[in-house]
């Protein structure tokens, strides 16, 4: 059985700079073993201080894959179907750590950046915050609306 596909956004009624999709993440180390599990990226300085500390991190920092993957989705909950998205690019900017005992938490808000109307497409431009540091950079996804 297939999932069910939601009616997509309007195209015709977004605008250049509508905010259309906002999300809170909250990452814990739990979070980041269960991350390594199924990536099966098990370095070790995503879930131990010590390694971390000795080359030279602060402490525990998530996944790039994980934040990546948590960016998009709230163009894909917005967007209602996942192959809506037909491109979605970022440049790693900051690394986001994940305190033992407090976590982290990383904040998402996807703006309409441009729109095509001949393709029916959005670019949705996504800033994504761990506090109040931007770690993704050129956070972009396309979405196609027809």
């Amino acid at each position: 059985m297939t999932a069910p596909h939601c009616d997509a956004p309007d195209f015709d009624a977004l605008e250049t700079g509508e905010v259309v999709a906002q999300a809170v993440y909250s990452l814990s180390r739990d979070s980041l073993v269960r991350y390594a599990g199924a990536s099966g990226d098990f370095n070790a300085i995503h879930y131990r201080d010590d390694v971390a500390q000795s080359v030279g991190l602060p402490g525990v920092l998530a996944h790039g894959m994980l934040t990546m993957g948590l960016a998009v989705q709230p163009v894909v909950d917005w967007a209602g179907d996942p192959g809506r998205v037909v491109d979605y690019r970022v440049r790693f900017t900051k690394p986001v750590f994940v305190d033992p005992s407090d976590g982290a938490e990383v904040s998402v808000e996807a703006k309409i950046g441009a729109l095509d109307v001949d393709a029916r497409t959005a670019r949705v431009d996504l800033t994504v915050r761990y506090g109040e540091t931007t770690v993704l950079g050129r956070a972009q996804a396309q979405v196609r609306l027809d």
